[in-house]
């Protein structure tokens, strides 16, 4: 089953969207890359401006000079697409299998968690009471906590807050431990 750490680790920022290349969703799919295109060709109206858009040559060049997995690109001469949140959502409707669905639903939870934190991160300089920032920094840690690794549960968090004149800077830290611990077993 893919989760978040998964599809977190594959999104990639490109023209301030965080966006799924094509090889990647076909990856999570189980399925070709060209399966995932020719869906896309086949349902044009489902993909709109804003939901899917085609790598540029010099984008495409910065993917296999930054990240490994895309080396296979530096030889072709097909520019790769880029999903939006909005595009995996479209896809989602046409792609029909159990893998497809468990896929969306990671997709869809990542993506939600990273709106939530950033939500969280953008409210953290408006809020003036310290409980309420707190508050905020607590959830902003378990949010990053779901999205690295989904296999580990809170314990026990700890915030510490750092104020530079008029510059608020804060340090948090969730501790982790195993959901199956021995204690759990007896």
């Amino acid at each position: 089953m893919i989760g978040y750490k998964h599809v977190e680790s594959k999104l990639i920022n490109i023209r301030d969207q965080n966006v799924l290349i094509d090889s990647d969703v076909a990856n999570m799919y189980g399925v070709e890359t060209k399966e995932i295109n020719q869906a896309v060709k086949n349902n044009p109206d489902k993909f709109p401006g804003g939901y899917i858009f085609e790598v540029k040559s010099d984008e495409k060049s910065e993917l296999v000079k930054n990240f490994d997995r895309f080396k296979l690109l530096k030889h072709s001469s097909a520019l790769p697409k880029a999903f939006t949140e909005k595009g995996l959502y479209m896809l989602a409707t046409i792609l029909k299998s159990s893998t497809a669905t468990a896929t969306t639903i990671a997709i869809v939870e990542t993506f939600s968690k990273i709106r939530e934190l950033s939500k969280l991160v953008a409210a953290l300089p408006q809020t003036t009471k310290k409980n309420e920032q707190k508050t905020l920094m607590q959830k902003s840690g378990e949010i990053i906590a779901e999205l690295l690794d989904n296999d580990l549960e809170t314990s026990e968090t700890e915030t510490s807050f750092e104020i530079d004149l008029s510059v608020m800077k804060f340090r948090h830290v969730v501790k982790k431990k195993i959901k199956n611990t021995e204690e759990e077993k007896k």
